[in-house]
């Protein structure tokens, strides 16, 4: 077993503490890293503080993993120590199923692992996650970093806040000629407004503080259009072709679908605690418009993504943090007092 150094909480309440685990020893299809950064995602929170319900604790998130490959099993053909590599919300999956065939494990019909609260395929246990200085993943889930080293601490909220917003902006083939609306500018919402400008489209960033404007503008849209002002809303009438959605807080649906073109789509990605209003149906129905939701994606997808991101240059824009500032860190998540991702630098888990 691999003596692994991690940061846990054990109830929703507690705060982050030092905790010593065991990774497995590679097995022959085994990927082991040693982790360099991790992002910290506001499923973090959510997940840490027991507010999607079903934690298992002690609980030690993280699923925006960039590290470097220590060892690989006798059976893994596409990395070698001292690869560059990612690990992003998924861990495994039954590989077997209709979607796991298509590359889209993240709908696996018999439940895919993720990276940190479990259960694995085998014996139902709890997994850890990237707030630790080591894992241990099979080779079907780790995806190779082309980024420069330099980059690396960006390039890990890519795993979760890249994939996505990437995964549905693919899937409802975004280019150019399309107009995509990005609501919210926060970790998915800025790089939602990043990747539709580098495919191609015109980008429009929707924000309900006008102070936001010129930092949507600096990330590359093209306008941006304060939510709350109605005449700004207006004005953008029946002419999108897709709004992603990041906004992970209830608010009235209505007021974006009636900005779709007829045929256009909303994609829900952000998860608030509580539903929202339930929109009307009529704003569907009278332009064939469709309301969906997307979750992450796929393996092959977030290759692909990484990929697109290091020939383009694009990466999240981070604070980097110590572990032993990560309850610190969600306090300041709560508030939005963040541009745009927190990342933690592993190399401080020691510290204490």
């Amino acid at each position: 077993m691999i003596a692994t150094n991690g940061y846990a909480v054990d109830s929703p309440e507690d705060r982050f503490h030092p905790f010593r685990f065991e990774r497995r020893e590679p097995a022959a299809n085994d990927v082991a890293i040693a982790i360099l950064y991790c992002g910290v995602c506001h499923s973090d929170l959510h997940t840490a503080r027991g507010e999607w319900g079903g934690t298992r604790y002690p609980c030690v998130p993280g699923h925006e993993i960039v590290g470097e490959v220590t060892a690989v099993g006798e059976s893994v053909t596409r990395f070698a120590p001292g690869e560059l590599v990612g690990v992003g919300c998924m861990v495994d999956s039954c590989q077997r199923c209709g979607a796991c065939a298509e590359g889209l494990e993240q709908y696996c019909e018999n439940g895919m692992t993720g990276t940190y609260n479990g259960p694995t395929q085998d014996t139902g246990d709890n997994t850890y996650g990237g707030y630790s200085d080591r894992i241990v993943v099979r080779e079907e889930f780790v995806c190779k970093v082309r980024h420069d080293r330099e980059q690396l601490a960006a390039v890990g909220p890519l795993l979760c806040a890249g994939i996505t917003t990437w995964s549905p902006l693919r899937h409802w083939n975004v280019g150019p000629g399309k107009k995509v609306g990005v609501a919210g500018i926060g970790g998915l919402g800025h790089m939602g407004i990043k990747l539709a400008r580098a495919l191609g489209a015109h980008v429009v960033a929707f924000t309900t503080s006008p102070g936001k404007k010129d930092d949507a503008l600096a990330l590359g849209a093209h306008e941006v259009v304060v939510s709350r002002e109605k005449g700004e809303m207006k004005a953008h009438a029946s002419s999108f072709d897709l709004i992603l959605n990041t906004v992970a807080a209830p608010h009235n649906l209505d007021s974006y679908l009636a900005l779709l073109k007829r045929d256009g789509a909303m994609v829900m990605v952000g998860v608030p605690a509580e539903p929202h209003p339930s929109p009307a149906v009529v704003h569907l129905i009278m332009k064939r418009r469709t309301l969906a939701g997307s979750l992450i994606g796929g393996i092959p997808e977030t290759q692909e993504m990484l990929d697109f991101c290091a020939e383009h240059g694009i990466v999240a824009d981070i604070e980097m943090i110590a572990m032993r500032d990560i309850d610190a860190a969600y306090d300041r998540m709560l508030k939005s007092d963040v541009k745009y991702r927190f990342v933690i630098d592993m190399a401080t888990i020691a510290e204490g």
